[in-house]
């Protein structure tokens, strides 16, 4: 027998984020807004527990899904937005990837259709090919990001499983609004459609009174899953911890997959967890908010059209009057002007690139006083 591979990885390629993040690493000077990757230090407060936890000797195997006082506390931090989940029903995993990898490895069966409105994180799409599923992009461009009824409809075949909803969106900020989310529940509803809820930015949404998906449709709770992460709201991508929680029946499952994939995560950080659970993120936010307005009027004042982020730390800005595709736009930027971005066609939207304003305002400032002089020169 020939020695093949896993033939699901041939049309996988790495990373189109990380590329354009170590081609910035690699040009002296260059100024990166390419990663999505807040520029804040983790709480001390935080970081203070896993010391104290270090000390205790808090060192050998937690439970495979988690000590049970985290998981109540993400039951309690979730109900107070209007989420609902059962202790027993959530597992603490290796962050959201490892989140939404449980979630999709465990419901799809080979040939399952996942509908993923772009444009969209590209981890869905490599998620769902790994599960031997097929990823089913339905395209929000036309409808300044928002899923259209009409359209979604059209994209549910005999073979969909699930749609994916991620709200606020990355790449694009945008924050889904009613007409969307019922279009969303009303698949889910009628056609038995899992709904795959990536709430990793959901504490980073700019508008008061935003509900996520979990929360405006509970009745839908047993085809609902609820990914989230530590990563953003409170500086801790390194950290990788996040959740993810379902139905009883949907949870078990992806026990398994966790328990195989990476047995638990570390115990010593699990009472930092809590401790982040429990400190205000406000203050994030409003900082995020001010360098979103500091982003898109630069963006305006270039010329380049921007659907207003409402949440997350993204803008994604339209670059089709200049004449060049998104991959050469960033490769020249890096290369002529010392500014990283991310071409749009890394998350299934030519003719956009992704920003990340996670950078301190110096280093945002700079980037797009770069971004303008190369912008000014492509059209001069």
């Amino acid at each position: 027998m020939p020695l093949s591979l896993n033939s699901a990885l041939d049309d996988l390629g790495l990373s189109g984020i990380r590329r354009f993040s170590s081609l910035a690493a690699q040009t002296p000077g260059c100024v990166s807004l390419a990663l999505g990757e807040p520029c804040e230090e983790t709480p001390p407060n935080v970081r203070a527990r896993v010391g104290e936890d270090l000390d205790r000797g808090l060192t050998h195997y937690p439970p495979n899904n988690g000590f049970a006082w985290l998981r109540e506390a993400i039951c309690a931090w979730e109900a107070e937005r209007g989420v609902r989940l059962s202790p027993d029903s959530v597992i603490v995993t290796d962050g959201a990837t490892e989140a939404l990898f449980c979630a999709i490895t465990a419901l799809l069966n080979p040939g399952d259709e996942v509908i993923v409105p772009t444009p969209a994180f590209l981890l869905y799409g490599s998620l769902v090919r790994l599960a031997r599923g097929v990823p089913v992009a339905l395209d929000t461009t036309a409808s300044d990001f928002q899923i259209d009824p009409q359209a979604l409809a059209r994209s549910v075949t005999p073979r969909t499983k699930a749609i994916v909803v991620t709200s606020p969106n990355n790449p694009t900020g945008c924050v889904l609004g009613r007409r969307s989310m019922d279009a969303v529940a009303e698949a889910a509803r009628t056609r038995g459609l899992y709904v795959i809820c990536d709430d990793v930015y959901g504490e980073l949404c700019y508008e008061p009174g935003h509900r996520r998906f979990p929360a405006l449709y509970p009745e839908l709770a047993d085809r609902t899953v609820v990914a989230n992460s530590l990563s953003k709201p409170w500086a801790m991508t390194g950290w990788r911890l996040g959740w993810v929680g379902a139905g009883e029946r949907v949870a078990a499952a992806m026990a398994k997959v966790h328990q195989y994939a990476v047995s638990s995560v570390p115990a010593f950080l699990q009472h930092a967890a809590v401790e982040a659970l429990a400190t205000n993120t406000a203050p994030m936010r409003a900082s995020y908010q001010a360098r979103r307005d500091l982003t898109t009027e630069a963006l305006a004042r270039m010329g380049l059209p921007t659907v207003t982020p409402r949440g997350a730390f993204y803008a994604f800005p339209s670059i089709e009057g200049l004449g060049v595709a998104s991959g050469e736009f960033c490769e020249r930027a890096i290369r002529e002007a010392g500014v990283a971005l991310v071409p749009g066609a890394c998350f299934g939207g030519e003719g956009h690139v992704r920003l990340s304003y996670a950078a301190d305002e110096g280093t945002l400032a700079t980037g797009l006083e770069r971004l303008a002089g190369f912008v000014g020169a492509l059209r001069g």
